[in-house]
């Protein structure tokens, strides 16, 4: 596992670590769910994904990234 140090405000870090504590986990594991809920995932990972959904859908591989890129906008524009 690799270690990662960041800067916050204090505001910001008193906040993490009371949002920890009431969920009952470390900062770190807090930050690697909510990592996991936005969907950050290296590119090996979402390649490995589209990979996956382009066999059980039968696509060839140009026309599945063309759906996950209007998926990805849809989904992020979504969220504005």
């Amino acid at each position: 596992m690799t270690r990662l140090t960041i800067s916050l405000s204090d505001e910001r870090h008193q906040a993490l670590k009371e949002a920890a504590a009431k969920r009952g986990k470390s900062i770190g594991a807090l930050i690697e769910e909510s990592l996991e809920f936005y969907g950050i995932k290296s590119s090996r990972c979402a390649a490995q994904l589209v990979a996956q959904a382009r066999m059980r859908a039968g696509m060839e591989e140009g026309e599945a990234l063309d759906l996950a890129v209007v998926e990805t906008r849809a989904e992020r524009g979504a969220g504005r």
